[in-house]
């Protein structure tokens, strides 16, 4: 195999500083066998085996017995004398946990058992790393990606752990050659050749300096100084190069698992051509001598350090194709030489022998990840390895409730300088945890934002000297942690305050208190105006207020409706929409569409709104009141601005969870379709039961459908 040359590493006169690479002087070295090739032609096994004092520590030998999901992280190990209180667990925020703080939660050791929810993944995390298979996970940031790829190097079968060196080639100083050892023995290799290297330029050293005196002290006695100076340069410049070229001996140490005592992981994600597949310096001194030598030079890139270990990559389809066909090329042979990745480096000359890579690549993205993948490293993945969609959110358990509690617990001894969380605290980090998910009982599985909120509210404790992080710090978090957009989103609402025409008492007629999401969860109320006017060229519906596509969509649905039912001929119409303050990004989403038929219908049949009302909801072409996303901050902006009834899907009643001081401000009335809409909104009986009994001979009934998720934007969202 190429990468194990036969280098001549025994110096001279070093056997007493350290076994050398081929005879060791304490023992034997025992070659291991070579491995045949896979099915799969992916991996090659030529390396030593390990030195004899390499032992694993006991808890890689507890490694072996996991076998199962349900061996990892099934339980909540607290201080004996804490109890689980399963009579109250289905109803308690904490599961029946019975904890005064997270400081009596035990934390557990591995990554693996610290990994909550995503049991699908973790499933096929062991079994990829019991196979040696590759794994891509895709899904939402901040779900565990990276968690799991760097339990999965804990969870590996046991390997023999190498070190890397590149020599001089004498042959050939553009092609060094490799050699890999057992892990631990390169450093004794380095070391025994640089101490044999330091004992010739001593003697060099002498027998120079002894030369130079005695030129310089015959030229004093017999001849011109300046010939015997010049003549003492030139033998300093022979000896110079000569220490050079005894120098270039000395081994380049590319890769030191000395230390290591598990399988390596290293995290590439962001990683440019070098820093991923090895690069060789730039040598500005490539004549006269004064140059590095090349094996010098090398530098080893992320696959070669992940040797015998996990490659992770995140946003995987950042990098450009011809790396992706690289890094395949890595996969499928094990290994890959190292050569310079600028065209116009001295480095680009040099290309070193095949050095080893076999490694697990655990690729990551979200789902656009797979759009810009090579067709073929996909391929590669889905035949020889598993791909998984990562949750978002998590049933929510008593089980579940405990393992967030220790989630709490793993964040502040990760931290390492927040106070433990009492159980209040933790209670609403539970209760975030719900309103996040947005579905009914379920919890966010968005991990990275919920810690974020974790530690602002233990920093905030932190900074006030406190024992422990309580529940108002959390809330105060709530507020502090918010994101860039959100408090562009929230400065907005608040500026448009100053200016807004807020109506939440009264019926008018064609204006109806629309809802809308700002940022990632802030509601806000957006009035809908509609006018009735004469055409001048054929009845149209005219929508003003910067809609985006799905926005016009919605109102052509609503247009069909009114056609509908409408005793008034259209032909001589023209019906103008208006949303009212809706802003430089103008509207986006459906959410709007039982607005503006109440408003559109209000307008031509002449009967006011009560306006103490606020509304959200889609709407098919049949009149069914369909689900929307946001529905929490929509009541509860709704609540702020003083209307006391909002109106909401009836699918996404299950999804309310306002907070406890809006409960008894305002009335969630859930409708299934736009007659039951225009029964609650529309004041004025005689004319309104009329237009209510027609309207329900020619409405179809509520479309059963799943609730679907909020989307944050910047600009109002109707969802």
């Amino acid at each position: 195999m190429s990468n194990n040359t036969d280098v001549d590493d025994s110096p001279e006169d070093a056997s007493d500083a350290a076994p050398d690479g081929d005879e060791p002087t304490e023992q034997p070295e025992r070659q291991g066998d070579q491995s045949s090739l896979e099915e799969d032609g992916d991996r090659r096994n030529d390396v030593d085996d390990p030195i004899d004092d390499f032992e694993p520590s006991s808890d890689e030998a507890e490694e072996d017995d996991i076998e199962t999901v349900n061996d990892l992280g099934s339980t909540v190990e607290v201080d004996p004398g804490v109890e689980i209180d399963e009579e109250i667990a289905e109803d308690d925020l904490l599961g029946g946990l019975k904890i005064d703080s997270t400081e009596e939660i035990e934390v557990p050791d591995r990554l693996v058992d610290q990994v909550i929810g995503q049991d699908e993944a973790r499933d096929i995390i062991i079994k990829a790393a019991k196979q040696r298979r590759h794994v891509m996970m895709i899904g939402s940031p901040g779900t565990g990606k990276s968690m799991l790829a760097k339990a999965m190097s804990q969870l590996l079968p046991k390997e023999e752990l190498q070190d890397v060196l590149v020599y001089h080639n004498p042959d050939d100083d553009n092609e060094p050659k490799v050699r890999t050892v057992p892990a631990g023995k390169g450093d004794q290799i380095v070391d025994a050749h640089k101490q044999e290297a330091d004992k010739r330029n001593r003697r060099r050293s002498i027998l120079m300096w002894i030369i130079i005196a005695a030129v310089i002290g015959y030229a004093i006695i017999a001849g011109p100084l300046l010939l015997g100076i010049l003549a003492a340069g030139i033998i300093w410049l022979i000896f110079r190069n000569i220490g050079q070229g005894a120098d270039a001996m000395v081994p380049n140490l590319l890769v030191n698992n000395g230390e290591q005592r598990v399988a390596p992981f290293e995290d590439a994600t962001g990683a440019h051509a070098g820093a991923l597949l090895g690069d060789v310096r730039h040598d500005p001194f490539q004549s006269g001598g004064m140059g590095t030598p090349s094996h010098e030079r090398v530098e080893p890139g992320s696959i070669h350090q992940s040797n015998k270990g996990v490659l992770f990559l995140d946003e995987i389809n950042t990098l450009d194709i011809q790396t992706q066909q690289k890094l395949m090329t890595a996969i499928q042979e094990g290994e890959f030489s190292i050569t310079g990745q600028s065209e116009r480096s001295s480095g680009a000359m040099v290309q070193t022998e095949p050095v080893p890579c076999d490694f697990i690549m655990v690729a990551a993205g979200n789902l656009d990840a797979m759009e810009n993948m090579h067709p073929a490293l996909r391929n590669r993945i889905k035949g020889y390895g598993y791909e998984v969609y990562m949750d978002d959110t998590i049933e929510d358990t008593p089980e579940m409730r405990r393992k967030y509690a220790r989630f709490v617990a793993q964040e502040v001894e990760r931290d390492g300088r927040l106070p433990h969380f009492t159980d209040d605290a933790v209670e609403e980090l539970l209760l975030e945890a719900k309103r996040r998910s947005g579905r009914k009982n379920h919890l966010t599985l968005h991990f990275r934002t919920l810690g974020g909120l974790i530690r602002v509210a233990g920093d905030i404790a932190r900074a006030e000297e406190r024992e422990h992080t309580t529940r108002d710090d959390v809330l105060r978090a709530k507020d502090r942690s918010r994101s860039i957009e959100q408090q562009l989103a929230d400065d907005y609402i608040e500026r448009r305050k100053d200016y807004e025409l807020q109506v939440n008492e009264g019926g008018v007629e064609g204006r109806v208190n629309g809802l809308a999401v700002m940022g990632e969860d802030s509601g806000i109320m957006l009035p809908v105006m509609a006018e009735i006017a004469p055409t001048q060229g054929g009845g149209r519906v005219i929508a003003t207020g910067k809609l985006q596509e799905m926005a016009e969509e919605s109102v052509q649905n609503v247009s069909a409706i009114i056609k509908k039912f409408s005793d008034v001929d259209l032909s001589e119409k023209d019906i103008h929409i208006q949303f009212v303050q809706a802003g430089e990004g103008g509207v986006d989403g459906d959410s709007a569409s039982i607005t503006v038929a109440t408003a559109v219908i209000s307008a031509l049949e002449n009967i006011p709104i009560d306006q103490s009302i606020a509304m959200t909801g889609s709407l098919s072409v049949r009149g069914d009141v369909l689900p929307v996303g946001g529905v929490t901050h929509k009541i509860e902006a709704a609540a702020k601005a003083g209307c006391t009834k909002v109106i909401i899907p009836e699918a996404n009643e299950q999804d309310v969870m306002i907070e406890d001081e809006y409960e008894e401000m305002i009335e969630i009335i859930p409708c299934s379709n736009i007659s039951e809409v225009l029964d609650v909104a529309l004041i004025g009986e005689p004319k309104k039961d009329s237009l209510i009994d027609r309207l329900r001979s020619i409405t179809g009934t509520t479309f059963d459908q799943n609730t679907v998720g909020s989307a944050g934007s910047s600009n109002p969202s109707l969802q």
